[in-house]
């Protein structure tokens, strides 16, 4: 054969591939508003940058009639590029090529890909669109799972690690997308679940639909397993860009620096007057992160799941930033049990990459009730003081509001290592609010049942420990708070800080790994 039939040949294979399953199985995946593999990698990447990887894989199974199946790239394909000019490999399930299923060389296109990433210490991105293990391929598909998952560990908190769910995903391959960083999720297009309805009704008798169980909203607002609820592939892919554009390649570098033309000494004068006078009224929180922020850019992560705790990357003074608070607006800001996970998770992604801290207060404490404690409040609860104790980066905290008992500790106390704390005049820093110190501190017990009219005496002796303790500084005299602060004053104060803390070094001690509260 003549060097240029070779040649020939060689681009006749690349168009066959690149047909994937075929018009039909395309126009099937494009009629559930569903893009396909390449299509997805071509929207994700830099226009022209994509370079595949093995392309011209194939299965090896003789079980039942695979051989004589062609499976196009074997369901996968696998490459890198560059998103905005940043390098990532990534791989992409091919649902028109036998439903997308995973077995042996399948699975070894992703563990290859997820291999170099490592190596080159870059981001990895996997689109999730498959049927799960092709079953005709026996244990081999178990052990291509396993594999996966074994480098997801791996590269836990080394490089980002970002999971699309953009189809069906079901058993043992939801684990693969849990064990990495992000989790976006497409609206009525992407289930995530471990069983499916007809084996939950077998099982169990319950009915349910794929949506309920397992879709976009149902993983985003009741179980956490996924941190964006999307319109579209397009949209998902679009926000992963975004995402992108707040981390660092891997955990040796900094964040991206991005000159956003916000004046650092900018005052923001609006949250002078945000907090109202009754002390039981909620303001929305992401108010004061958007007037902080530089331009008012707020990637909200998890938005939700969880609404009683905020968490989500921002930029001050072009320095990238991971940004905690209560939510006054939800529960009044109080922490329970998958608040404390939801900061957990984002406080350990930040340290792992270098992105500084910055937490918002304003919470009454931990929310109370049987379910709460039943379920755990307490080992979830920890998780936040584990988190914060053993992150490393820059840590900023302001308190707004309250900041009572065991929360305060909680919220990035200066007991827990925070670097810089400043509090607003409306702060109240305190063991617990007025009305429960009244109820249990034995002299304002005495004296209002001693009194002739015990409700008057009650609201005098609320007033009386609130203009005592309900205030910052006894924090403040204690060296608690390094600053009470004008709060408009607040964004120019944190880049400051930031400034200060960019070259701030901190080792932990010596050890294989501590045992967080599970």
């Amino acid at each position: 054969m003549k060097i240029s039939e070779k040649i020939e040949l060689l681009k006749q294979k690349e168009i066959k591939i690149k047909e994937m399953g075929g018009e039909a199985r395309i126009a099937k995946q494009h009629e559930k508003g569903k893009l396909t593999a390449r299509e997805r990698l071509d929207l994700l990447f830099d226009e022209g940058t994509f370079r595949e990887i093995d392309m011209l894989v194939k299965h090896r199974s003789t079980n039942f009639n695979l051989p004589e199946l062609d499976i196009p790239s074997d369901g996968v394909v696998t490459g890198h590029g560059l998103v905005y000019g940043r390098p990532v490999f990534a791989y992409s399930q091919d649902f028109t090529s036998r439903g997308g299923s995973l077995g042996e060389k399948h699975a070894g296109k992703i563990v290859k890909v997820m291999d170099l990433a490592m190596k080159a210490g870059v981001p990895i991105i996997g689109f999730n669109d498959s049927g799960g293990a092709r079953v005709e391929e026996g244990i081999d598909s178990l052990r291509g799972y396993g594999d996966i998952f074994f480098r997801n560990s791996r590269a836990s908190g080394v490089i980002p690690q970002i999971s699309a769910i953009m189809g069906p995903t079901a058993g043992g391959a939801v684990y693969s997308p849990a064990m990495t960083d992000f989790v976006f999720m497409v609206k009525n297009s992407s289930y995530m679940f471990i069983t499916g309805p007809s084996v939950i009704e077998t099982v169990t008798g319950e009915k349910t639909t794929f949506e309920d169980l397992g879709g976009a909203i149902a993983n985003n607002t009741k179980s956490g397993n996924a941190h964006f609820a999307c319109e579209s592939d397009e949209n998902a892919i679009e926000k992963m860009k975004i995402l992108l554009s707040f981390i660092p390649n891997n955990n040796l570098e900094d964040p991206p620096f991005l000159s956003t033309g916000d004046d650092p000494q900018r005052l923001c004068s609006e949250l002078d007057t945000i907090i109202p006078e009754n002390p039981k009224a909620g303001y929305d929180m992401k108010d004061v992160i958007h007037s902080i922020a530089d331009n008012g850019e707020f990637f909200e992560i998890h938005e939700l799941y969880a609404e009683n705790a905020v968490v989500g990357f921002s930029r001050l003074n072009g320095r990238t930033i991971g940004i905690i608070a209560n939510q006054p607006m939800v529960l009044a800001g109080c922490l329970d049990i998958n608040a404390s996970d939801k900061i957990c998770r984002f406080i350990r992604f930040c340290d792992a990459f270098n992105i500084p801290l910055v937490t918002f207060v304003d919470v009454p404490g931990y929310l109370p009730g049987t379910d709460q404690e039943w379920n755990g409040v307490i080992r979830h609860g920890a998780k936040i003081l584990w988190s914060y104790s053993e992150a490393t980066v820059p840590k900023l905290t302001v308190t707004t509001r309250k900041s009572y008992g065991g929360a305060y500790i909680a919220m990035s106390s200066q007991h827990l290592g925070a670097d810089m704390l400043f509090a607003w005049p409306s702060a109240e820093i305190a063991v617990m609010g007025a009305q429960g110190a009244v109820n249990i501190v034995g002299t304002y017990r005495k004296e209002i049942k001693e009194a002739k009219d015990p409700e008057a005496k009650r609201q005098e002796k609320i007033k009386e420990y609130e203009e005592a303790f309900n205030t910052p500084y006894i924090a403040a005299e204690r060296g608690y708070i390094d600053a009470v602060i004008q709060p408009g004053e607040t964004r120019t104060r944190l880049i400051e800080a930031l400034e200060i803390l960019a070259t701030k070094k901190e080792a932990l001690p010596p050890k294989k790994h501590g045992n967080i509260p599970a």
